[in-house]
């Protein structure tokens, strides 16, 4: 026996418990009640999972904590005693009990890259290999097919076996174009996962994580008996697609980092039955370093995101931007492929986002928005150049805006906005006081990094259209801006006034302004201004 309580571990064939042994050396956020739902599916109709989610949410991890519960090579109670699994009826029934297939597609593409070949007989030709040492008298000499060999194993033995797939998507993502390996690549998982007597006989159980859902073909799933998990549907297993609010706080009260900060910069994909879930990966780094900072851009460019949204869709230019001004836009996401170049509309872009974690979807109202500060500084950064040079322009000025509105420039402001408006985009055309609403969030973006921005924020009698609630030492004041529609400033600072909105902030020690902004769509003549503003200090 090893360290890790392992009689023998292969690559691929029962590769230990070492990966969760690693990730239980440090701070571990319980998600074992993953291990409880596969366990209900265990040798019944649903015993295929497929569990998509963004990168940085913990997929790897989840997979490793899967192997080394499963994997009948190892003793692992020790590294599950102390875990909600542990005090649940089927923990015993199936610790340690199967024989584990574990694939990571990644590192099979990595491997074929360096060594050439076709990546597809490479993982059947490994995995048969290690098979072969293990159940040599099963195997034949010459077995060259992945699903024969585990049917000729499972006749000789009786047992099944559990496998479990990591970064299944890896071949759509990284061979893109590549459409003659996608399909062979599918063929692949179609003989290992087809259903009836085949599979009954030799899976117990599979589960496979990947960014992407299971790719579609027109409407049809090209793996039917897969029950599917994703950010769009994470059905009833909300609870481990990130980090909960609840366990968040917990890992905050441990380390003594600010709370609402956390939530600031991770906050914001909200998810049916457990509501707030956090970037698993930018919450810990917050942690380890005891800093709160953009921690996704170090681990991806801006450039896919580029990429994606500098597409050539009617309407999608306009969702960004509405978006960044604080927006959500509606979006169809049935019609998505599952793929990154079958794209037909913006609806289909909007979609992939969600996925990739760029975007948090709504399930109720079928709209989605940028959800956090750590995303909005990506989208900052992606929109430069090509086609964005005006929103880049509006972007880069937002600090002086908000610097004048501090200083009482009603002037500065008027003539900020009236540039901003006068050289920009259709997003800016204002129809009513939501779409003004828009156009001023995305005039003050930078202060993000200073305020919690609130849009129609709920006090006194009525609804304050901005509410700039500055962030715990900040050191700047509070703002709440009105905004009217073809009416005056001084009319919206009297509504303030009115409606007592500043009681939103009756524990905020500091200066609170009222900015009036009106925009009147009439007005003429060279000296004219379309925009008015008032600001006063309380």
């Amino acid at each position: 026996m090893s360290e890790s309580g392992c009689a023998w571990m292969g690559a691929y064939l029962n590769s230990g418990n070492e990966g969760f042994r690693t990730i239980r050396n440090s701070t571990y956020v319980d998600k074992t009640g993953l291990i409880a739902y596969i366990n209900r599916t265990v040798n019944t109709p649903f015993r295929m999972t497929c569990f998509s989610r963004p990168r940085r949410f913990g997929k790897s991890f989840a997979a490793k904590m899967l192997c080394a519960y499963y994997d009948k090579s190892c003793d692992s109670e020790d590294l599950f005693k102390d875990l909600r699994i542990a005090g649940l009826d089927t923990f015993k029934r199936y610790l340690n009990q199967f024989d584990v297939i574990y694939l990571d597609i990644t590192w099979f593409l990595s491997r074929t890259r360096r060594k050439g070949g076709n990546v597809v007989q490479d993982i059947q030709r490994a995995v048969i290999e290690e098979l072969r040492e293990t159940f040599s008298d099963c195997i034949r000499d010459n077995e060259i097919s992945l699903p024969d060999a585990l049917l000729r194993v499972s006749g000789k033995t009786g047992d099944k076996f559990i496998i479990i797939i990591d970064e299944w998507d890896a071949i759509f993502r990284e061979e893109k174009n590549n459409d003659t390996l996608q399909k062979e690549y599918i063929q692949f998982l179609r003989a290992l996962f087809k259903g009836g007597q085949t599979t009954d006989r030799t899976i117990a159980a599979a589960y496979m994580t990947g960014i992407l859902p299971i790719k579609k073909y027109g409407t049809q799933s090209a793996l039917t008996d897969f029950r599917e998990f994703t950010m769009v549907e994470p059905l009833g297993l909300s609870e481990y697609v990130g980090f909960t609010e609840k366990e968040v706080q917990d890992l905050c009260k441990e380390s003594g980092l600010d709370f609402y900060e956390m939530k600031q910069w991770y906050d914001g994909y909200t998810l049916s039955d457990v509501g707030s879930v956090y970037s698993p990966n930018s919450v810990m780094s917050a942690v380890m370093f005891r800093k709160f900072k953009n921690y996704w851009k170090s681990s991806e460019t801006y450039e896919d995101l580029k990429g994606y949204i500098g597409q050539n869709f009617d309407g999608l230019k306009d969702a960004i931007v509405e978006m960044l001004g604080g927006g959500q836009v509606r979006v169809n996401v049935s019609r998505f492929q599952n793929d990154m170049t079958s794209f037909r509309t913006r609806d289909d872009i909007l979609t992939l986002l969600i996925h990739l974690g760029y975007l948090a979807y709504d399930e109720t109202s079928k709209k989605v928005g940028i959800p956090n500060r750590e995303i909005s500084e990506v989208f900052q950064d992606a929109v430069e150049g090509d086609g964005w040079e005006k929103v880049e322009k509006a972007l880069s000025e937002s600090e002086e805006l908000l610097a004048a509105t501090i200083r009482g420039d009603c002037v500065a402001v008027e003539n900020a906005l009236e540039d901003i408006h006068e050289s920009n985009f259709s997003i800016l055309k204002y129809n009513d006081e939501n779409s003004l609403s828009c156009a001023i969030v995305l005039a003050y973006y930078t202060a993000r990094n200073d305020y919690e921005m609130i849009r129609e924020l709920p006090a006194g009698k009525g609804f304050a259209d901005i509410a700039f609630i500055p962030h715990r030492n900040s050191g700047k004041p509070a703002m709440i801006i009105e905004l009217k529609y073809d009416k005056d400033a001084d009319t919206a600072i009297r509504q303030i006034k009115d409606n007592r909105y500043s009681g939103r902030l009756k524990d905020y020690a500091g200066r609170v302004l009222l900015v009036g902004i009106n925009y009147d769509k009439d007005a003429k003549g060279k000296r004219a201004k379309k925009h008015t503003c008032m600001i006063e200090e309380v």
